[in-house]
This record gives structure tokens, C-alpha cells and sequence, in this order.
């Protein structure tokens, strides 16, 4: 089993698809097979991760999604937890990527909540990107396809 925290950023409205998040993450982590882990999960708009954004990795712009690793361990009633750390994933670029990707939001958000977590636990693709009609060439981005592929009927936006 493993723990998802989701949080919204005080300028955002809870989605009415916010209870569907948790079960997609809780299926990747097990196709993953990762157990005993945490994941925050922050919900924003564009201000706010282009702050985070100049901040961490001196870009003054939006993105669409970031990851800040952690790893630390406790342990509480419920067993051993490994915090593995925190995804933020702006919603004000999501319909952007999904516009230019031409996917539907919903595909989109997925490739976005998958990339998040592969960061997580140490994957990295370099200057490597998804880019619209090029397959991946790096094990990360390649994986995160083959989980996309695999999950492709779930549904969190409809």
C-alpha cells in the first residue's frame, strides 16, 4: 500500500474529478511495484509553479509539472512509510499540453501524474522531452509510454 497527499494551491477550486487522482497514482505505483511509499501531490496555476520554477531551477516561467525528491523514512500506526516527495503540477498549463500533444486532457493529466512520480524515484531523461510524433528514446520517458499504454482506459477527467 502506499500513501498519496493531495493538496490545491488556496487560488484553486477542489475539481469535481479530485477523487479519482488518488486510486490512477495507487495503480501506477503498483504497476511500478513500489509499496510503502508517500507522494504529495500539490495541485496550482501558472503563477505559482513559475515561482517554484525561477526558484529551484532559475527558469522565470511556467511549466507543466515538477518534482522535489525526498526520500526520507518514519514509521507511524499504520507501518513504514518512505516519503518519496512532492509533485506539483500546474493546471493552468495542462489544457496547453493537451492542445499541443493533441490528446485529450485527461491523457494528458495521466502523463503528467506518471512522469511526476517516475522523477521521484530517480528516473531522469535528460535534455530529452516527449515531443508530438517522436518516440522516446531514454528508459525513462520509454517507460512512462509503456505505463500510459497500459493504463490507457483508466479515467480521472472525464
Amino acid at each position: 500500500m502506499n500513501r498519496i497527499l493531495i493538496n490545491y494551491n488556496e487560488d484553486l477550486e477542489i475539481p469535481s474529478w479530485a477523487d479519482s487522482v488518488e486510486p490512477f497514482l495507487q495503480k501506477v505505483l503498483k504497476e511500478l511495484q513500489f509499496d510503502g511509499q508517500e507522494v504529495s501531490l500539490l495541485f496550482c496555476k501558472d503563477p505559482y509553479i513559475q515561482q517554484l520554477n525561477k526558484q529551484y531551477r532559475n527558469i522565470d516561467a511556467p511549466t507543466d509539472v515538477l518534482s522535489f525528491e525526498n526520500d526520507d523514512v518514519y514509521e507511524d500506526e499504520e507501518g513504514k512509510w518512505k516519503c518519496v516527495g512532492d509533485i506539483v503540477i500546474s493546471l493552468d498549463t495542462l489544457p496547453v499540453n493537451s492542445e499541443y500533444f493533441e490528446v485529450d486532457i485527461n491523457s494528458e493529466f495521466k502523463r503528467l501524474l506518471v512522469h511526476g512520480i517516475l522523477h521521484l524515484n530517480g528516473m531522469d531523461h535528460g535534455e530529452e522531452h516527449i515531443e508530438k510524433g517522436v518516440a522516446p528514446e531514454c528508459e525513462m520517458l520509454i517507460l512512462q509510454e509503456q505505463l500510459l499504454e497500459k493504463l490507457k482506459d483508466e479515467i480521472i477527467i472525464k
